[in-house]
């Protein structure tokens, strides 16, 4: 009768002890923590206040634990899944800002007051792509915005980018990348009694540095198109992209034939166009331009460079649209400005790369071993639409 009964209790003192064990290992998964600082520079000071939401990079993303700035703008959030990437996102003034953090990390993210109104946001160059296909002209539009405001200053709201194409074009996708962000693709819709005229649909916010918009579409074509370009901003250079057996024209003598040293394509160039309706053009002929892997390796004439975070591998390179490379390297017939606008063509093209890249991989699995960008996540602010999971528990 005693063995029996201490039979049952080592029994209930065994299965109590597992239940505990498997609480306490349960409660000590959220042992990590990611720290780190908020500083607001356009003010030069702490970001105090500002939410602060821990994502979770998995198969769903997740946010996982959020706080809230102290005066010091500091932070601290614990980490459940120590193997898992992560990416924090401070929202300051409705504008998120992300980093990529792992546990243990203590980061220090910058954030900037926004504003609807900024000054100092221009273009620095659009590239137009021009490829035949049959009964079209399929165009590629790249635009790179620099946000050069003193003190730096986030433009946010609505139409901080507005695409422009003739009336019988159709817009077939657009992507754009905040500075240091490899891509995002967005949406745009029409402006009512404006044909060709779109905005963004999600209003895309222009932090401090270089942002760039690449959106593509197709117009009908019979051998012959006309052109008017229009900018949202002042424009420091405007490239027109087209192969050798197509014929560029324009009434107007703002373009000149920039010398690019290379025998599958030219390029015709405009600098210093103000905002609204600038020069007008038309193309003719038919062609194509040269795939990426088909060209020359490029060669700045220091270093080559630099792209927002580019993951791009073999298997990458061949799937790109056909995208020419600039060959910048330096020549005696080349001016100054010359230059200049090929390492700025080399950099969009290249940049555009990536995003086309990250746009044929965005149905893929989130994984910290490809580098997974800031921008290629859903937002809860001005960047996106509420789509990350609410289920953050207060760290």
């Amino acid at each position: 009768m005693k063995l029996r009964t201490f039979g049952k209790r080592f029994a209930r003192k065994l299965f109590t002890s597992l239940i505990l064990l498997a609480c306490f290992s349960e409660g000590a998964l959220p042992a990590g923590r990611v720290t780190g600082s908020v500083r607001n520079q356009s003010r030069g000071e702490p970001a105090a206040a500002d939410e602060v939401i821990l994502i979770r990079l998995d198969r769903a993303i997740e946010a996982e634990a959020r706080a809230k700035t102290d005066a010091q703008g500091t932070f601290a959030l614990r980490v459940r899944y120590p193997d898992k990437p992560y990416l924090v996102r401070v929202i300051h003034q409705g504008v998120s800002y992300d980093q990529q953090a792992s546990m243990g990390q203590a980061l220090s993210i910058e954030v900037f007051d926004a504003a609807r109104r900024v000054r100092g946001v221009s273009g620095s160059i659009e590239i137009l792509r021009f490829v035949t296909n049959g009964s079209l002209l399929h165009v590629s539009d790249l635009v790179e915005v620099k946000n050069e405001s003193t003190p730096p200053r986030t433009k946010a709201g609505a139409r901080t980018f507005e695409v422009f194409l003739p009336a019988n074009g159709r817009l077939d996708s657009v992507l754009a990348a905040g500075p240091g962000e490899t891509g995002l693709v967005i949406s745009a819709a029409p402006v009512r009694g404006e044909p060709g005229h779109y905005t963004l649909n999600l209003n895309f916010p222009l932090r401090p540095g270089a942002t760039k918009f690449a959106f593509n579409y197709d117009v009908p074509y019979d051998g012959h198109a006309a052109f008017q370009t229009r900018h949202a901003y002042p424009l420091r250079q405007l490239a027109i992209m087209i192969p050798l057996t197509m014929k560029f024209s324009s009434r107007q003598p703002t373009f000149q034939l920039l010398s690019t040293g290379n025998a599958g394509y030219q390029v015709q160039t405009a600098y210093q166009l103000s905002a609204g309706e600038g020069p007008s053009f038309e193309v003719s002929g038919t062609g194509t331009l040269p795939a990426l892997g088909e060209q020359a390796k490029f060669q700045a004439p220091s270093q080559s460079p630099t792209l927002p975070n580019p993951i791009v591998s073999a298997a990458g390179r061949s799937a790109l649209p056909l995208l020419a490379i600039v060959d910048s390297r330096p020549k005696q017939t080349q001016t100054p400005a010359q230059s200049l606008v090929l390492d700025g063509v080399t950099s969009i093209l290249l940049a555009a790369c990536a995003l086309r890249v990250w746009q044929l991989r965005r149905g893929r699995k989130f994984s910290a071993a490809r580098g997974i960008t800031p921008g290629a996540l859903p937002s809860g602010t001005l960047q996106g639409g509420e789509d990350v999971k609410k289920s953050a528990t207060t760290s």
